[in-house]
Formats: structure tokens, sequence, C-alpha cells
């Protein structure tokens, strides 16, 4: 009995000094937070598209925007009728203020971003064109002669790297097209230039087997747009799900995020909106914007001057603040902006903060 109550002694002994321990452990690291435990915090890495149809507009946000943007992307290459690279009056026009901005002040590595949108001789265009990338990705001779092209085109106009915006691929091209990813990407960095691969949402990354190398771009918006009715071009939960996608990829990579929004007319026909152009609906509207607690996004509603209602969400500064938390917390931290070109200036203050407070932290 004796021994007994010297081993509770004994125990209680120990379990008053690991209090005591404890306590003093806890008010000193009170006294010196710096010494806890933090979350790790990834630097925000922060590119941009500016399309050649509103170059104008686009470097005018790239300039407000600073040094902040580490690429910036000139959506402007595509095919013509016989399916070579084709660039059109805007992208010849707009080309030397963009190259002399990304080598001067604004310090952003310049890419080329090309498109599988396809121009018949009359102008018009068949855009995402699907036979056009079965011919292109076919046999080696094919992938070989678009990678020269892709090589001469790059070299000429003195870019830094490469993009393809390839898409509505066919599942049975799905292998000639991963070859060609490789093939040009041995090829641009056997000449020291990147390439860059956008990717759709609804990609199978188990039966499209990406090559390791490329950067890849995940496209996290389409949610709702052109071919949907109203609501937001993302929400939280879709920003996280790709994100968790993406990080299956081997490499640091980038998810996408759009700005401006659609307007949805009651007639059933749907319009693209800047945010500048979605401010001035607003403004003229008597209804109070509404912030949907899913997306971040701002909705309202207003009728026309021939009496049609229309409904329009759009993103402005807050909503990407928000979705960039959301593909933090799904582990990414680049970010692809599409597209500048009529942004509000708290939007860009937003993005710039944003990568400003990583850098920081």
């Amino acid at each position: 009995m004796k021994n007994r109550r010297k081993k509770w002694a004994a125990a209680a002994g120990v379990a008053v000094l690991c209090a005591a321990v404890s306590f003093w452990w806890l008010e000193d690291q009170k006294k010196e937070p710096s010494m806890l435990p933090q979350p790790l915090q990834a630097q925000v890495k922060l590119s941009a598209w500016i399309t050649d149809w509103q170059w104008e507009t686009g470097m005018t946000d790239w300039k407000q925007l600073g040094g902040e943007l580490e690429e910036i992307k000139l959506f402007a290459a595509y095919f013509n009728h016989k399916d070579e690279l084709y660039l059109t009056s805007d992208f010849r026009e707009g080309l030397p203020a963009f190259l002399e901005a990304s080598k001067e002040g604004e310090g952003a590595r310049p890419v080329l971003t090309i498109v599988n949108d396809r121009f018949h001789p009359d102008g018009t265009a068949k855009q995402k064109d699907s036979d056009l990338m079965s011919r292109l990705v076919a046999t080696p001779e094919s992938r070989s002669q678009h990678i020269r092209q892709i090589l001469d085109m790059a070299s000429q106009h003195g870019f830094d790297g490469v993009e393809l915006d390839y898409e509505k691929v066919r599942k049975e091209d799905g292998a000639n097209l991963s070859a060609l990813y490789e093939e040009l990407y041995e090829r641009l960095r056997a000449e020291g230039l990147s390439l860059r691969i956008v990717l759709e949402p609804g990609v199978s990354l188990s039966s499209l087997k990406l090559p390791e190398g490329p950067d890849y771009v995940l496209m996290a918006y389409n949610l709702y747009g052109g071919h949907s009715g109203p609501g937001p071009k993302a929400d939280y939960a879709m920003i996280k799900e790709l994100g968790g996608k993406l990080r299956q990829l081997p490499g640091d990579h980038a998810i996408a995020l759009s700005v401006g929004g659609f307007d949805w007319a009651e007639n059933g026909k749907a319009v693209s909106l800047t945010e500048k152009r979605a401010v001035e609906l607003e403004r003229a509207s008597p209804d109070e914007p509404k912030r949907d607690p899913d997306s971040g996004a701002l909705h309202f509603k207003y009728t026309d001057d021939e009496g049609i209602g229309h409904t329009v969400w759009y993103a402005d500064g807050t909503t990407l603040a928000g979705w960039m938390d959301a593909a933090g917390e799904a582990g990414i931290s680049k970010i692809a902006i599409w597209r500048l070109g009529e942004m509000e200036a708290n939007s860009l203050q937003k993005l710039s903060e944003f990568r400003q407070q990583s850098h920081h932290e």
C-alpha cells in the first residue's frame, strides 16, 4: 500500500511538473509570437492576357499594374484557310507597343498565345476548329511542319515563349496532341523559349497523358456564360476543385480567372461584358447590386429602352480577391487573368495588393 502511494505521489509530481513546463512555454511564446509555427504562404505570381482586338485598353490596364506581372501574353495568333499561322492587322498594329512595354518599364516576359481559330478568305472564322487540330497533329510530318511555323513566328517577332490554347480537340487526337506538346517543348527549350499549355475546365487528366516540361494553365471559368442562363463565371467550389485537379500534374502550374461578366436578356441573348461596361449598366439600374455568397460575384437587373429585362453578373476587385484566396487554399499560387482591358481601377489595385501582400508574408 505504501509503495502504491509513493507511485501515485511520483506520478502526481510529474503531472504538476509537466503542467508547469507547459504553462511557462506558452507564456514564453506569448512574449515572442514570432517563434510560434506559422503557416507557409506561397508567393502569388501574376500573368495576364492582352487580346489583339483590345490591345489599347489592355495596354492601359497593364501600365496601371506596373511591374506586378511576371508574364504578359498576347492572344493574337490564329490560322488561315491553308492551316498556316495567321496574324490579324490588329496584331501588327499593337505588337511594337506590346514588345516595347515588356522590355522597358513593365518588365513582364512577352508570350505569344496561339488559338485554333481558323479564318476563311472572306474574313469569317470558325472558332476552336476540331478538324484543324486533327490535321495539325495527325502525323510526325504534320506536327514537324506546325512546330517550324511556331518557332519561326516566335523568333521573328521577339517573344520569350509560346502558349497553345487548343480547345475542343477530339478524344481520338489526344495522343497526337500530347506528342505535339512534347516535341514542341523540346524544340523551344533548345532555343531558350518557354511553352505553356491552356487546359479547358473539363479536361480529363487520366485520358490525356500530358508530358512533363511545359507549364499548364487551367481555365477556372465558364461555369455560366453564353452557353447558359445567368450566374457567375466561377465560384469558390469550382476554383478549389480545379485547383485540386491542377495539382495532379507535375510542376508548379497556374489557374486562370476571368474578369468582366455577362448580360443575359429575357429574349435569350447573352453578351459578354468588360467590367467597366458592367459598372456603367449598374449605375443606370434602379436595382441595388447584390453579392453572391458562393462566388463573391455581383449581380443586378435592369430594363433596356425597348422594355426587355436583363440580368447581369460580373466580377469586381472583391470577387477577384476571393477567387485568388480560393486558389491559394487549393495550393495554387500562380494566377493568370483573362483578360486585361477596361478593368476598374479598384480591381487592378486589388490584384497589385494581393501579390504584394503575398511577397511580404
